[in-house]
């Protein structure tokens, strides 16, 4: 069900943007990626946020896992306030709370899938890594391909992997950046139905930037964004015009 109305209780909210700007220096002069970006994300929805490209999306999400820090603003993320913590104390987060699928997959080459997979599990000190991680797999039918080297597998299966990788701890948060950006149309509505029958499976919050309209209307709730703040939310905003959009 859509959470429409503001998530004012802090135990109802996951995350919290709270008027988020950024600014990079160069040598032309000052940049603005985000002008004021404000959201909130509860406990266990789906969130689409879908606007043209250089509008600020990508750039939210890494905020949002700590791989940027803005100029100005709040990260709350599953009570922690991301502007506190040194990069030891962030990469501690997003190791015990975060899964994140990228459109290039982000495999690491020299590892086969099991291993790539298993990569979560070893850094929290999980036992018997191997078969949660095999498992992992098999639930993204990719449970064929534990032996296999990234350059050994396709887009769609590489994705699979990453998929797996993203959930295989059961984090509370899954950010997806354009995961089927440089997919196939049907491959990447495969992997899609994955995305959407994982998260329903966990009860993971899903946050998803995407190009995609007919993606986006799969989420419960869709925001729109435009240099670089939030220009619109609700069921289906700005879908439409979407519709059939590249990535």
């Amino acid at each position: 069900m859509a959470l429409m109305a503001d998530l004012t209780d802090s135990s109802e909210a996951l995350v919290i943007l709270d008027d988020l700007h950024l600014t990079l220096q160069t040598g032309a002069g000052d940049v603005n990626i985000l002008r004021g970006f404000t959201m909130t994300v509860g406990r266990g929805e789906t969130v689409a946020v879908v606007g043209p490209s250089g509008s600020g999306k990508s750039t939210m999400l890494a905020l949002v896992a700590g791989l940027e820090r803005p100029t100005s603003g709040r990260v709350t993320v599953a009570g922690a306030d991301l502007g506190a913590l040194d990069e030891d104390a962030l990469a501690r987060f997003r190791r015990d709370h975060l899964g994140i699928v990228f459109q290039s997959f982000h495999l690491v080459p020299t590892m086969t899938a099991l291993e790539n997979v298993a990569i979560p599990l070893e850094l929290a000190g999980r036992d018997d890594v191997r078969a949660h991680a095999a498992a992992a797999l098999e639930s993204v039918g990719a449970g064929h391909r534990l032996g296999h080297y990234p350059a050994q597998l396709s887009g769609g299966e590489q994705q699979r992997v990453a998929l797996a990788r993203a959930v295989v701890a059961e984090p509370e948060l899954l950010l997806a950046d354009e995961p089927t950006g440089n997919l196939d149309h049907t491959t990447g509505e495969a992997i899609i139905d994955l995305l959407f029958a994982t998260q329903a499976r966990l009860g993971t919050t899903l946050v998803l930037v995407t190009h995609d309209g007919a993606l986006a209307k799969r989420c419960d709730r869709v925001i729109r964004v435009g240099d670089g703040r939030v220009v619109e939310e609700g069921a289906h905003a700005g879908t439409n015009m979407l519709n059939g959009a590249g990535s």
